[in-house]
């Protein structure tokens, strides 16, 4: 469970001079909006006494949770932030260099427009009006500059100083993402991974104490090199999720109009009081929720809600709400309370459909509806279901059985998009992917005003069947 805390990531390689201090400094820095705070340090296989240093701080300082983790060999800043990453167990985290560059009092500045839920990335910028920083080399700054600007253009960002180590952020968003760089192409690979991922990104000026080369900084010229790989690796990378759920509906936000055929398919059923199970990235949320008294977007997947509040939470009429559709009290909140429950693409994704269904009928009023959608055609079962976690799919009587045998009566039953029933057997069971393809999604979506005219004459199975379920009086 991710507390309210602050999770500091202290890559560390050879800093033995420093490390005691830049800890002292971490540990004695403010903190905005009641945080707690916990220190991650990640030893990169150093060849002096700095994670002996480390070891003695922490025994010396007991009240305070401070983590110390070893790799075997050196890999780079990069690896120590994967790792680190990977431990954090705080709301936000931070990622703090193991010299005295970067003052942790910065802290409060950088951590603001996160607490107050503005943002999901804050980059600390030495090149924003500030305080003050120490004046060093112009070809360093220079080439800083060339690459922030070649990342600007790639991430479509507007950024001063992509190459800060000031990048401080939700930890849920940056564990959900791959990182695939070892050393410091860290920086333009979280960078513009953010910006695809959608994340509100702000900016804010941090005072800067940067050292010299005799005294110890390590990048070069070699890394802006790198630098420059990275960008154009991650301009075209498909490595934005770790799970394949999620780049199903990256994927399915690149077809609006067939989401607009979803929704218009249903819509007819829809009351004035609805709420939307797995509703995702908001897909169909977009859809569906205007024009209605009240609209309820809930998932269970923290990045999720937070794309949801980010599209949606500042509409009067609409909630987001945290609902894991396996757990009976978190449908108590809203039981008796709607007229329509809107289940597009989810009851596959449980085991207990037959309780799921039982759940969702508590949410009811007397004569709501419940419109449920799943896939059609067991023998369609391929790669692609199996990634997104299908555990099956349903046929017509299967699953009018299933839904009469909970309570409902069935008021319809409708096929819906039989296009693409070939398709997905081509690419999940010969071709055994287990994605969907962006480019394919823009293609397939430019053509749906065919699709919509030609689906029911169709020869073939539909990929889908929409059950129109009634809560009787």
């Amino acid at each position: 469970m991710v507390s309210r805390q602050l999770s500091i990531l202290v890559p560390l390689y050879n800093e033995e001079e420093l490390v005691g201090e830049l800890l002292r400094r971490v540990i004695e820095a403010p903190l905005p909006g009641g945080l707690t705070r916990e220190i991650i340090v990640v030893n990169d296989c150093s060849k002096d006494d700095s994670a002996a240093v480390v070891t003695d701080f922490i025994a010396a300082n007991p009240a305070h949770k401070i983590r110390l983790f070893h790799h075997e060999k050196n890999q780079g800043k990069g690896a120590a932030i994967r790792t680190a990453i990977g431990l954090a167990e705080g709301e936000f985290s931070v990622i703090q260099d193991s010299d005295l560059e970067y003052d942790p009092n910065d802290f409060m500045h950088l951590l603001g427009p996160l607490v107050s839920g503005k943002a999901d990335v804050v980059f600390g910028s030495r090149f924003l009006i500030s305080g003050e920083r120490r004046v060093l080399y112009y070809w360093h700054s220079l080439a800083n500059h060339l690459l922030t600007t070649l990342c600007n253009i790639v991430s479509d960002l507007n950024l001063t100083d992509m190459e800060t180590c000031y990048k401080a952020f939700r930890t849920t968003l940056a564990q959900s993402i791959p990182i695939q760089s070892d050393r410091f192409g860290l920086e333009p690979e979280l960078t513009i991974k953010f910006a695809r991922r959608k994340a509100r990104i702000y900016e804010t000026p941090i005072s800067y104490h940067g050292r010299t080369y005799e005294e110890g900084k390590k990048i070069g010229l070699k890394d802006a090199f790198e630098a420059v790989w990275v960008i154009l690796r991650s301009k075209f990378t498909k490595q934005l999720y770790k799970d394949h759920g999620p780049e199903v509906l990256d994927a399915m936000a690149l077809a609006p109009k067939f989401n607009k055929w979803m929704a218009d398919t249903i819509s007819p059923w829809a009351g004035k009081k609805v709420l939307e199970i797995g509703a995702g990235v908001g897909n169909m949320t977009r859809q569906l929720a205007p024009k209605r008294k009240l609209y309820v977007a809930s998932d269970l997947d923290p990045e999720h809600l937070a794309q949801l509040k980010n599209a949606f939470g500042h509409r009067p009429t609409m909630r987001i709400a945290h609902l894991d559709a396996t757990l009976p009290e978190h449908f108590e909140p809203w039981a008796g309370q709607l007229d329509t429950v809107v289940c597009l693409n989810v009851l596959e994704h449980i085991e207990d459909d037959f309780g799921t269904l039982r759940r969702i009928y508590s949410l009811l009023e007397p004569g709501g509806r419940l419109l449920l959608l799943v896939p059609q055609g067991p023998e369609a079962y391929g790669a692609l279901d199996a990634a997104i976690g299908h555990f099956r799919r349903y046929t017509i009587p299967g699953l009018s059985e299933l839904v009469k045998s909970a309570g409902y009566e069935l008021e319809d039953m409708l096929t819906f998009n039989r296009i693409s029933y070939p398709g997905w057997r081509f690419t999940g069971q010969v071709m055994k992917t287990a994605n969907l393809s962006p480019l394919g999604m823009r293609i397939f979506d430019k053509f749906v005003w065919l699709w919509r005219r030609i689906d029911k004459s169709l020869p073939w199975p539909p990929a889908s069947i929409i059950a129109i379920a009634r809560r009787p009086d």
